[in-house]
């Protein structure tokens, strides 16, 4: 790998907060692929344009719930927010978004992913019942 994937990884990591395995993978393989990419999300979300960080990171929240994409990359996000400050609750809701439109089989994906992240526990039933897991 050449230094100059080497520090464009690093700087991602340090821009973004997080670096997925295909971003680490494509430095390697096929840099000038990555950097196109990292271009268009650097113009989309990480450039400070009207929207704040903490009001694109919420964004990007929601879409990936509602894409129901890979639940560590949701959680790369949500730990994102939390260091910027956002609150477990505020992130919640944000996610509750998905409900409406993408249902809740996409709703439970970003629910899991922030339950995990954030260690959040819940009532149990103090009747007989049948347990129906997490959703995932």
């Amino acid at each position: 790998m050449t230094t100059n994937a080497q520090e464009y990884i690093n700087e991602m990591a340090r821009k973004r907060g997080y670096v997925l395995d295909y971003h680490k993978i494509m430095a390697k393989q096929d840099f000038p692929v990555l950097q196109a990419a990292n271009d268009l999300v650097s113009a989309a979300y990480l450039n400070e344009r009207t929207l704040d960080r903490k009001t694109k990171e919420l964004i990007f929240i929601v879409s990936l719930t509602v894409m129901r994409a890979a639940k560590g990359h949701i959680q790369s996000h949500i730990r994102v927010a939390l260091d910027l400050g956002l609150t477990p609750t505020e992130i919640l809701e944000a996610i509750e978004i998905s409900l409406p439109e993408a249902g809740i089989v996409a709703f439970q994906t970003g629910f899991e992913a922030w339950r995990e992240v954030v260690d959040a526990d819940g009532i149990e039933p103090s009747v007989l019942v049948h347990q129906g897991g997490s959703g995932e």
